[in-house]
């Protein structure tokens, strides 16, 4: 009912905007300059991205199965969906590239298309958190009053950054931007994994070693009432919340978790991603949770960060092509299914190197190819 209800709300939003989004991008298209060299239009090819004739045609089947595998990274870890959509939206798809041609013959296109990538990030990130938040609350691996929290900090932090940067970034600082911020996360997360990372993480380690003892019982064939053993909230407060997890106690400053939600969502929306990438490593470090409850927790601040960015968006004007977006939030609806019901196969550690991995990967290429348009990788 809940994703029923967003959903309305959400096309209900992008019908009203509709006739404003269509004359910016008529007007963007109208002053880029005709032809077939890079940073020109064709009007004798076909239509592609965005309905721009000329633009790259995203292979449907592709698209497909990439939001499945966004779907699946994000509802796994709680996480890197955004990057891994933006990824598949820049390079895997093409459209990075196209955005960038324009730098210099079209500005005002160059920037239409990047929020449009912005956006469409976004909206597929914000479909896999909306799934993801309820799966996870109905394991029990969901921290509802830190989840709050966040979200709280979230739509001041979502909604200043996307008012402020619609429509005056360029496609080559937005995707340096993103690569610095993520090369920047897997460095610190390399180092969490580290002895002296993990020196200070006591209580996660035992809340995760209590929950993987669980999965091998029930492999075993041994009923567990992991929902009873899940997160029970015993006490809160505007200075502290108290719950247990697996027998284990945690407690938290709500006061932190809403600094800390503005923050990660004003760079989140200028990034055009959920912000779990930077939500999980707040959780597992200072909230000082086991990976294993910062998916869901992470997911339910993601949902309300996106909410607010992809509106704000929408009233700047920012056009999105519904074929592809529509065909990828069915491929992010199977993957965010899966993530949540696999997750519990897979080692605290192991998910945490998953996440350092992609974030070493992307955050490298993506540096070099936005401030130095230099490619070391495809």
């Amino acid at each position: 009912m809940l994703f029923i209800v967003a959903l309305i709300v959400m096309v209900g939003v992008c019908l009203w905007f509709e006739p404003a989004w269509a004359d910016k991008l008529s007007d963007a298209i109208a002053s880029a300059p005709q032809g077939a060299e890079a940073g020109q239009i064709d009007p004798s090819k076909p239509a592609g991205f965005l309905g721009i004739p000329g633009a790259p045609s995203v292979n449907l089947i592709l698209a497909f199965v990439w939001a499945v595998w966004v779907g699946w990274i994000f509802s796994t870890v709680g996480a890197f969906g955004g990057v891994m959509a933006g990824v598949g939206h820049m390079t895997v798809f093409g459209l990075g590239a196209y955005a960038k041609s324009f730098k210099t013959t079209a500005p005002a296109l160059n920037k239409l298309a990047t929020d449009s990538i912005r956006a469409s990030n976004q909206f597929l990130v914000g479909t896999s958190a909306l799934i993801s938040s309820f799966n996870y609350w109905k394991m029990g691996r969901l921290v509802l009053p830190l989840a709050v929290a966040l979200g709280a900090g979230s739509l001041l932090g979502a909604w200043g950054s996307a008012t402020l940067t619609a429509g005056k970034i360029s496609f080559s600082q937005y995707q340096g931007w993103f690569g610095l911020f993520v090369l920047a996360l897997g460095c610190y997360l390399f180092w969490e994994t580290s002895g002296a990372g993990q020196a200070s993480k006591k209580k996660a380690k035992a809340a995760a070693k209590a929950f993987e003892e669980s999965v091998k019982k029930q492999k075993a064939g041994e009923q567990v009432d992991t929902k009873a053993l899940g997160v029970k909230t015993t006490k809160v407060s505007l200075t502290r919340c108290e719950f247990t997890f697996y027998g284990v106690e945690f407690a938290f400053n709500p006061l932190i978790p809403l600094l800390g939600g503005i923050a990660i969502a004003a760079v989140a929306a200028f990034l055009g991603v959920g912000g779990g990438f930077l939500l999980v490593p707040f959780l597992t470090s200072v909230a000082q949770l086991p990976m294993y409850l910062a998916a869901g927790t992470s997911a339910l601040a993601v949902l309300i960060s996106m909410i607010t960015s992809i509106a704000t968006l929408m009233t700047k004007g920012t056009p999105l092509d519904w074929s592809l977006v529509g065909l990828e939030l069915i491929g992010i609806i199977v993957g965010s299914v899966i993530g949540p019901r696999t997750s519990k196969y897979f080692s605290d550690i192991w998910l945490k190197r998953l996440f350092i991995v992609l974030s070493l990967y992307v955050g490298i290429d993506y540096v070099l190819r936005g401030f130095f348009n230099y490619r070391i990788f495809g």
